[in-house]
């Protein structure tokens, strides 16, 4: 049994017909490690499997370590979503629960390279003199 219902994947495809372009989703997870990487993995699969415009790479970060570093993956399980260039987004854990629509939202933006910004957003970060890290944790808890 899959991570999806069968109304989950309805609702999932209806979304991704917003998807604009190609979209790759690389997976760092390790052969030998915890159970969430091989949950990550089937995740991913079944998510890209409801659209021909979504491809999965599967790479383990011990063998692939170039790949790892230029993308800096330094754990498992670990997802990148690219679009037409990489955005930065990286998924950290299994994306399911909370994350899992977040997941969904990235898939679509990646696809399209625009981000869903207001004007007086994009004119604040215009401003910046340098590069900003983000990161969001989620936790059920």
């Amino acid at each position: 049994m899959g991570f999806l219902s069968a109304r989950d994947e309805q609702t999932v495809a209806k979304e991704f017909e917003r998807i604009v372009g190609p979209v790759r989703l690389t997976v760092f997870a390790a052969g030998l490690g915890p159970e969430t990487n091989a949950q990550a993995v089937a995740l991913i699969k079944e998510v890209a499997a409801l659209d021909e415009r979504i491809s999965v790479v599967v790479l383990n970060p011990h063998i692939e370590r170039e790949e790892a570093a230029a993308y800096g993956i330094d754990v498992t399980p670990a997802v990148v979503v690219e679009g037409a260039r990489d955005y930065g987004i990286r998924f950290l854990g299994v994306p399911a629960g909370y994350e899992f629509s977040n997941l969904i939202d990235s898939i679509i933006a990646a696809s399209s390279g625009e981000a869903a910004l207001t004007e007086d957003t994009t004119t604040a970060l215009g401003g910046l003199t340098e590069d900003v890290l983000i990161k969001v944790f989620s936790t059920p808890t």
